[in-house]
Parts: C-alpha cells; structure tokens; sequence
C-alpha cells in the first residue's frame, strides 16, 4: 500500500455500528481510527475497536456526541487530520463544519455551504419549491405552533409524516394516522429531534 495517505489519523464523531464500519474503513486504508464515548458507551465496540479513545461527556448526546466544543478538544488533544461525522448528530451541521475549517480540520463530508442548503430539509424543499420542482404535499415553513401544525396537518389529510427538520437516519420521524394521535406524536417527534440533533423544527 502506497504510504502517500491524504490522512494519518481520523476521528470518528459518532458512535456504534456507524462508527464500526468507518473504524474497519480506517483499518484497511491504513489510517489511524480515534472513537469518541459517553458514559453510557464506555464499553462499547467502537471505542474497544479503536486506535486511541477519549470520553467526551455523559450519556445525553447534547452533553457529548453533539458538542462541538467537546469534540474539537478532542481532535486538537488527539492530533487527528481529519473528523468522519458519520450519519444523524453533527453530519450536517453547517455550523460545526465551519468551525472544523476554523481549526484548520478537515470535516469528511459536504461543505458548510451546500449544508446550509440542503442539511435542513425544510430549507432543502423551499429551494425545489423555488425551482419548480413537484413536491409532496406538506408544510414546511416555520410556524412552529403545536396548534397550528395540526391544522396543517388536517387541511393536507390523513395519515401524514412529522419529519425534523434537521434529522437523518429515521431519527425525528413519526407516522400520524389520524388527528387524535397528532399531539402526542408531535411530542415524541420533537423531544427526538431536540436529543439527537439539537433542533426541534418539524416538517
């Protein structure tokens, strides 16, 4: 293998199977894999997988997986080239991609710019609205009232898909089948999207 790598180490700022397969990635490019953990991950296969490891908060992910200060600490203490996001938490937060170009880390994935774009999905429909492209019916603006988006969701009909406007990976995401269930699963959508991605628009 040649030993002209673009990267020598790697941190991966996620956790589980996702980081697993980028950890056996790394291996098989020759590239050093630095795992990030919470309290509730200190065991868990990713960090045992590892080159090196380092703890970056408690369980909830706002008070570690999502922390941006906590995981650039850990990327300048660790000397790494390179963050892989992985899917859902940071992978497409434009302001976490910012500040990785700030501290002269390379961010594996889109720029800031083409996140700030489409990284919201809400965002992401108003752009193909614009450009003419057919949408599913929906309402993605951002009125956030819990009243008026069950209006929202009446006016389009039943069964309808609360969806976070940041999220990814299925995280966020609730099916309503009829307007009785609308308010609880409105709860549930948001309290997801607040916990895994720090922000709680829905679409």
């Amino acid at each position: 293998m040649s030993t002209n790598k673009l990267f020598k180490k790697v941190l991966i700022a996620n956790r589980g199977e996702i980081a697993c397969r980028i950890i056996r990635t790394l291996n098989r490019l020759d590239i050093e894999a630095v795992a990030v953990y919470s309290d509730a991950d200190r065991y868990a296969q990713h960090v045992l997988q590892a080159d090196e490891a380092y703890w970056i908060g408690p369980s909830p992910a706002a008070e570690s997986y999502l922390s941006m200060d906590r995981l650039l600490d850990v990327a300048k203490r660790a000397g790494v080239d390179a963050i892989h996001p992985g899917y859902g938490f940071l992978s497409e937060n434009a302001s976490f991609a910012q500040r990785c170009v700030e501290h002269n880390i390379v961010l594996i994935g889109p720029p800031a710019s083409a996140m700030v774009a489409m990284g919201s999905k809400s965002q992401a429909k108003h752009l193909m609205q614009d450009a003419s492209v057919p949408l599913v019916p929906g309402y993605h603006g951002d009125t956030q009232d819990s009243a008026f988006l069950k209006q929202q969701a009446g006016d389009i009909g039943y069964p309808v898909l609360l969806k976070a406007s940041m999220g990814g990976g299925g995280k966020g995401m609730r099916i309503v089948e009829s307007e009785s269930d609308f308010d609880t699963a409105l709860s549930a959508c948001k309290r997801e999207a607040q916990s895994s991605f720090g922000d709680d628009h829905i679409l």
